[in-house]
């Protein structure tokens, strides 16, 4: 009885394992060659995309009063992914550094399927380990951020984003009408100064300067640089320039996951530099099923920035009335916020729509509207 209930939660929790094809996947794409290394975004975005319009919307809701215990088969898969990563990025550039069928483009196709899977799924599982208690779990996030060379990520999402999201003083929220190549470039400064500060302030607190080694920038300057030399090791300077570009391609999906979550959503400005708490309307819900299974409940982010320590499986999804949809999952949506007249044209009507129905009473909507300062801090 007690093994039929394990293959039951196992089977339930099954489909939330389907990154783990990607691992194969990418190996074989840089055995084959040729046009094949293109195989791994296709399968992510286009294959996904596909999925999403077959299997329809996952409107269920878990029962919140689930256990850690009984979520174990949904927590292993975060678990066992950084090794999975972690053997899969270091033996690629093992292999295809040596490999005499790989020409330069098929080698840069290879490394750029390895970015999306390391942005893809090795950033969002850090994002959900980081979130845990158990200092095992949050150590795991780390090791994957070092892996795309983007620590500071854990600073800045927990004690910049979730803090102020909505806020001139979150730098990860696009502001409204802001196309992604601005975005861009704006978020990679300003995350990294706001991390910094933010770390450096809570040792101010404690009387304590930035450079005390308590400051976690030291872990993450040091697992980056550890990273860096082992691509050095094993794949001499073609090794660190293969691993730097899947780290990019990795950051460069996960900033567009970003502009995607909370596009145009602001909370009111009460005056004096405050705001209203935030809550569920304030990033947009996406209920697809099968982006939602290789992102691992990603799209309910609506419910995760409403309560922060949910884990996965258990983050609730929200109606119309509740919160902003996005019309598509993060497969479609983040192809369309590459091109920023498509992704207006989608998306300025659903902000103006979600402003007319949860803030009736603002009239001029303009000071929000600016990518700087827009309202007062």
């Amino acid at each position: 009885m007690i093994a039929s209930s394990q293959v039951a939660k196992f089977a339930n929790a099954l489909p939330f394992w389907c990154s783990l094809l990607l691992i194969p996947l990418v190996w074989i794409t840089a055995g084959l060659g040729s046009w094949w290394v293109l195989l791994v975004p296709f399968t992510t975005w286009y294959l996904f995309a596909a999925l999403d319009a077959v299997t329809g919307l996952n409107l269920e809701n878990a029962d919140l009063d689930t256990t850690d215990e009984q979520l174990k088969w949904y927590r292993l898969v975060t678990l066992v992914w950084p090794a999975l990563q972690f053997v899969t990025i270091f033996g690629l550039i093992f292999y295809a550094t040596r490999a005499d069928h790989l020409s330069t483009g098929a080698l840069i196709g290879v490394f750029f399927g390895v970015g999306v899977i390391s942005g893809t799924i090795g950033i969002n599982y850090s994002h959900e380990l980081m979130h845990q208690k158990a200092k095992s779990e949050r150590w795991l996030g780390d090791i994957l951020l070092a892996m795309v060379l983007y620590s500071h990520f854990r600073s800045e999402h927990l004690l910049v984003h979730h803090r102020y999201v909505g806020t001139p003083r979150d730098p990860v929220t696009a502001r409204y009408n802001e196309g992604f190549h601005r975005f861009f470039p704006r978020v990679l400064i300003g995350s990294l100064k706001s991390s910094f500060k933010a770390e450096k302030d809570m040792l101010a607190r404690k009387d304590l300067a930035w450079t005390d080694m308590s400051n976690p920038f030291f872990r993450y300057w040091a697992l980056q640089g550890g990273m860096l030399l082992l691509a050095l090791l094993i794949g001499g300077w073609l090794g660190v320039a293969l691993f730097i570009w899947q780290a990019w391609i990795a950051i460069w999906q996960l900033e567009l996951v970003n502009y995607v979550e909370h596009y145009g959503l602001t909370r009111k400005h009460l005056g004096e530099g405050k705001y209203e708490h935030v809550k569920p309307h304030h990033s947009w819900n996406a209920a697809h099923k099968a982006s939602n299974w290789l992102l691992i409940n990603l799209q309910r982010h609506s419910d995760h920035h409403y309560k922060p320590d949910r884990r996965f499986p258990l983050l609730q999804n929200y109606t119309d009335e509740e919160a902003p949809q996005l019309p598509f999952g993060y497969p479609i949506m983040t192809i369309a916020a590459m091109i920023p007249p498509v992704w207006k044209k989608v998306m300025n009507p659903r902000v103006r729509k979600w402003r007319d129905m949860y803030y009736p009473e603002i009239t001029n909507w303009h000071p929000y509207n600016k990518a700087k300062n827009p309202v007062p801090r």
